[in-house]
């Protein structure tokens, strides 16, 4: 049976998984212009695999975490500028198949997310303070 403890560890683990989030969108962001990377390449947009976890004991899933950072393999995103150092013979450059717009979207979910299980948090820590504040009484 769901208690407070385990709803407070759920928002919990939310909040590392919206972290990981963040990291990854802005480590996105921060590359999106790399045409060379360790691997060779263009770099390749990342994205957070996610896994529910049973943290009762009982088979009820009552939280998240990162399962794995995978590159998306989707096709790079062709450019024309062949005063490009990496320019082929057409003057074509493969640019990261990252989207900006898309990874900003990103970003803002993952910062929405972690606020409302920041706030589901504190409720759940002021619902425990009320409920020892009355047993005082």
């Amino acid at each position: 049976m769901p208690t407070l403890r385990t709803a407070m560890s759920a928002a919990s683990s939310a909040l590392d998984v919206q972290r990981a989030r963040l990291e990854v969108a802005v480590s996105n962001l921060a590359n999106a212009e790399s045409t060379r990377s360790e691997a060779g390449g263009p770099y390749r947009r990342r994205e957070v695999a996610l896994t529910a976890v049973d943290q009762t004991g009982d088979g009820g899933s009552f939280g998240v975490q990162v399962s794995g950072i995978l590159e998306d393999q989707s096709p790079f995103v062709k450019r024309f500028d062949p005063s490009h150092q990496d320019a082929g013979p057409d003057g074509f450059v493969d640019m990261p198949n990252v989207d900006v717009p898309q990874e900003m979207v990103d970003m803002l979910g993952a910062a929405r997310a972690y606020q409302a299980n920041l706030a589901a948090i504190t409720m759940i820590r002021d619902t425990v303070q009320r409920a020892l504040e009355i047993g005082r009484s």
